[in-house]
């Protein structure tokens, strides 16, 4: 633990107050406080664009074991607003590790706090929903700061967290070309497709269907992101004009979602969410049960799905909630889970595969013709 133990105060939005110490950068931070559940893979959490604009609580009691290094980002850096855990270490150990976390979020200039009974902060919000809150280290006035609080709302998340121009990730003699739209997406996707002999080009949100038929593409990934999926209007009407293309799709989380919403299904806010790396998804057309990634606060509700467009093919053991779709009407196939975490676990890697197999059977297809 830090020597000086500055304090620090997480405020929610119920007015419930938790007094802690501060590490990482001293300020005021403002977002949505959610928890995740996951024990290791801290550095993919801290990276991953999905967090934007919320305040990320671990469950996991010790955080920061093993440093952190420049090797397993998700992305450029952090985008979330702050960090709060029940300890950090201090003297973290392994051979890869450069540096600790306290100067990992100073470098970011991430607010965080420590020292509080993180057990009570996550009965809380499974209890009354995840809701808005504050980390500061400063002395402000409360019923400023709980008007402050009140008033946020996360805006833009989609466009604050993507590129504004394509880039090129190449692979000697590629089997194909995928543009991977990128909505907020993890790079471990890409690594994912470059693995797999593609040619990967990540494009902007708005990426037209017109200008992905000049590339030529031989298949679309429609990555993970942050915020309401309901609030991104162009892109999901550019959605439809896309999936009129044909071209084989493969979408993740957010990426699930748009599509959805593109084919004419609702998403719905969750009550606290699906945030770590212990969540068990039942494949329908497989017959068993995965353990998988996630980290998402919306869902697709199943029951709006039109049935001339597709099915459910996967669902969760726990609430039964959407976890994937398997749509007929063209060769497309979305998850709301992570097949691609690094961090583990690596149950759904072959829908990866099944993404290349889809590609393979349309330019077959196609050849035939």
């Amino acid at each position: 633990m830090l020597k000086d133990q500055k304090k620090a105060r997480l405020i929610l939005a119920d007015g419930t107050i938790f007094n802690g110490y501060s590490f990482g950068a001293q300020g005021t931070a403002i977002g949505e406080v959610v928890f995740t559940t996951g024990e290791v893979g801290y550095q993919e959490t801290l990276t991953d664009p999905s967090f934007y604009g919320q305040l990320v609580t671990h469950t996991f009691p010790l955080i920061g074991n093993y440093g952190v290094n420049g090797e397993d980002f998700e992305s450029d850096g952090v985008h979330f607003k702050g960090y709060i855990v029940r300890e950090w270490c201090e003297a973290p150990s392994n051979f890869r590790m450069t540096g600790n976390l306290d100067e990992f979020l100073k470098k970011y200039n991430v607010v965080g706090i420590y020292g509080i009974d993180t057990r009570a902060l996550t009965r809380k919000i499974r209890e009354a929903g995840v809701m808005n809150g504050m980390i500061t280290t400063e002395e402000l006035d409360l019923d400023k700061a709980m008007a402050q609080i009140r008033d946020f709302a996360i805006a833009d998340a989609v466009k604050s967290v993507s590129v504004t121009q394509r880039q090129e990730f190449p692979v000697e003699n590629p089997r194909y070309h995928v543009a991977l739209f990128d909505f907020g997406y993890k790079y471990n996707i890409r690594r994912w497709l470059n693995r797999l002999g593609c040619h990967v080009t990540v494009v902007p949100p708005l990426t037209t269907a017109q200008e992905l038929k000049e590339m030529g593409v031989d298949g679309i990934m429609l990555s993970n992101g942050p915020g309401d999926p309901a609030e991104n209007v162009e892109i999901i009407k550019n959605l439809k004009e896309i999936a009129k293309l044909g071209i084989p799709m493969f979408g993740i989380c957010l990426g699930h979602q748009l599509m959805a919403l593109a084919m004419g299904a609702t998403t719905s806010k969750m009550k606290y969410g699906h945030r770590g790396g212990n969540q068990p998804v039942i494949d329908l057309e497989r017959g068993r049960t995965y353990i998988t990634s996630q980290n998402h606060g919306f869902a697709v509700d199943a029951s709006t799905i039109p049935v001339q467009i597709g099915h459910v093919s996967h669902i969760n053991a726990n609430d039964k909630s959407c976890e994937g779709i398997r749509y007929t009407a063209f060769p497309c196939f979305t998850v709301q889970f992570h097949p691609e975490a690094s961090s583990g676990p690596h149950d759904t890697n072959y829908l990866f595969q099944t993404f290349m197999d889809l590609i393979a059977a349309s330019k077959e297809d196609a050849a035939c013709r």
